[in-house]
């Protein structure tokens, strides 16, 4: 697992997406996540709502079900999903600057929280689905993360986790100068491996049915939020000025980081499709 030289927290955590919520949403809009490229010539916008839909696809949701979205955002995937499955979503998040967004722009079925989803408030086996896009970095207690997901979700439940994945045996100049501050910067807690993920989820009690690594074919957001950010501060200066006021704008210096780590293979981009064992105790389908 990569920790960083200065520890991170939950609060950490929202005061930078509350601090610098008006430049994600100016470079990179609604959806704070990688977008997903499956025949390279989708827009952001379309990549971005791509990985939903993979996510959605893995969970394999059918109209009615409840949901939750772990590190949610500003709502934007838990809406889609709400709109293109016909299902029940409850998103939590720590931001309140996302949370106020997210109630700005409502849709039926979707309820967003701000709250930590290590104190989550939720009955056991109340849901029958559950994600996480690109949160699992940002907690504290990786494994009590899986425990609280295997614990809401009812029998048979699936959960899908996009993650930030350090390189299994990573160097040590990948380390220090990539994976390290890539977390110090984004507030990352930590960073852990494939096989820590998989270790992880099966001591909370899933099954691993699937793993996919498309590090290639999410690369390029942060190429693309090269140029806009660039752009933006050569051309904005509402831009500049926000991004100069805030207290996390060190985050930036991650962006060439991130690329080179995607170029050098040292971070790698994997979905994980886990399963809750059903009531007479099998994982169900694999896949």
């Amino acid at each position: 697992m990569i920790v960083p030289d200065i520890s991170q927290n939950a609060v950490a955590v929202a005061d930078h997406y509350d601090d610098l919520d008006p430049v994600y949403r100016r470079v990179w809009g609604d959806h704070v996540h990688h977008g997903f490229w499956l025949t390279g010539r989708e827009t952001p916008r379309e990549a971005v709502e791509a990985l939903v839909d993979a996510v959605g696809d893995r969970l394999r949701l059918a109209p009615g079900q409840t949901c939750v979205d772990i590190g949610c955002g500003y709502g934007a995937t838990a809406r889609q999903v709400a709109v293109t499955r016909g299902v029940r979503v409850t998103g939590f998040t720590l931001s309140a600057e996302q949370a106020r967004y997210a109630a700005a722009h409502p849709v039926p079925d979707v309820e967003i929280r701000v709250r930590d989803w290590l104190d989550n408030g939720l009955a056991d086996a109340s849901a029958d689905a559950a994600w996480a896009i690109e949160s699992s970095e940002h907690m504290v207690d990786k494994p009590r993360f899986f425990a609280e997901a295997h614990r809401v979700l009812a029998p048979g439940g699936r959960f899908v986790v996009c993650a930030w994945l350090a390189e299994t045996g990573a160097s040590g100049w990948k380390v220090r100068h990539l994976l390290e501050p890539i977390c110090r910067e984004g507030r990352l807690p930590s960073m852990g491996t494939r096989e820590e993920y998989e270790a992880m989820a099966a001591e909370a009690g899933f099954t691993v049915t699937g793993f996919e690594d498309v590090s290639r074919r999410v690369a390029r957001t942060w190429t693309i939020c090269a140029g806009r950010l660039l752009k933006a501060f050569l051309t904005d200066p509402e831009t500049r000025r926000l991004a100069f006021r805030a207290r996390n704008r060190v985050f930036a210096l991650s962006i060439p980081r991130l690329i080179l780590a995607y170029r050098t293979g040292a971070m790698r981009y994997g979905i994980f499709t886990l399963q809750k064992a059903g009531e007479n105790g099998t994982a169900g389908d694999p896949g």
